[in-house]
């Protein structure tokens, strides 16, 4: 499987301010020197010794998550403003097919539909799941014309399909069998567990983990154990989570307990709180890191999201 990232943020879309690019230049040419800028390599040396969260940014598009499968099968997870990118970006898939998988339907999860190019292409075929079966009246409601949005959901390709799953019932999109698993936030979000060729994959966005997640039942150890990688949200710092119980999120540390406990191989930290910018994530991950390093069995690999990154399991 092949995972991109095309939408990392939390709650609300968030692009570099001006003020913020003018930080990030102003740290950079303190960092200069003449011999930085002696020669064509020099320069690159110089680029390449800055810190990433300088030379770069994590992104501030909200979730959206593609996932291409073995038989090249294009799953979408999610379909925040970062889905709009990835209908400008990315290659169209061979059989003229999407299948976007969504964990809820609060804003930031559906807000860059009405945005996503291939939805109004005749010639495409989109299929919509979601546990609630009012999906489709939600996202008409979204793209109410002319209040809401300039044109109606009928402006969509005519080959749209909504499909209603029930948590804990597989079903199959090509070669991948997909679960999903209904986890704690308000309104309910649901983790998709995705295998295929033997790999497995978790995207569990807007959750807050509960020691009911570390329970060894049958269906908790069925669906997290043994993953190759989970996708998960890690918005809150712990002393946040505290204060904003029941507000359907999760700190970094638990999430490393959580990918421990269950023997997951890579984690990667996701649903990034707005209020954090670059330097300020990157603090989040090397704490994260140290964190895993330091207290976990099985030293799981921490990863920061990031918008425009494939990661291949």
């Amino acid at each position: 499987m092949k995972i991109h990232f095309w939408g990392v943020r939390g709650s609300i879309p968030t692009p570099l301010s001006p003020q913020q690019i003018r930080q990030k230049i102003d740290a950079v040419v303190e960092r200069i020197t003449p011999q930085d800028i002696a020669g064509d390599e020099d320069k690159k040396r110089f680029l390449a010794s800055l810190p990433k969260w300088l030379y770069g940014t994590t992104g501030g598009n909200t979730p959206c998550v593609e996932v291409t499968t073995a038989d090249n099968s294009r799953l979408i997870l999610d379909a925040g403003s970062g889905i709009r990118v990835l209908g400008k970006q990315a290659a169209p898939p061979e059989n003229a097919e999407f299948h976007i998988l969504m964990s809820h339907l609060h804003w930031d999860h559906i807000q860059g539909l009405p945005f996503f190019d291939y939805a109004f292409r005749k010639d495409y075929t989109l299929h919509i799941y979601s546990a609630n079966p009012q999906a489709k009246d939600i996202f008409r409601q979204q793209m109410t014309a002319p209040l809401l949005f300039p044109v109606p959901l009928e402006a969509f390709t005519p080959n749209l399909y909504f499909h209603t799953v029930e948590a804990g019932y597989p079903f199959t999109i090509g070669s991948s069998r997909i679960i999903t698993k209904k986890m704690k936030h308000p309104g309910a979000s649901y983790a998709y567990a995705i295998t295929d060729r033997n790999k497995k994959f978790i995207y569990a966005t807007d959750v807050e983990l509960t020691n009911s997640d570390f329970e060894r039942t049958r269906e908790n150890t069925a669906f997290f154990e043994n993953a190759a990688a989970l996708v998960v949200d890690a918005q809150y710092l712990v002393g946040e989570a505290i204060q904003k119980e029941n507000w359907g999120h999760s700190p970094f540390c638990y999430a490393i307990d959580f990918a421990d406990f269950w023997k997951i191989g890579s984690l990667y930290l996701f649903h990034h709180e707005p209020e954090y910018d670059d330097e300020r994530l990157d603090a989040i991950l090397k704490s994260a890191q140290w964190y895993s390093d330091t207290v976990t069995r099985t030293h799981v690999r921490v990863y920061k999201a990031e918008e425009d990154v494939t990661v291949q399991i």
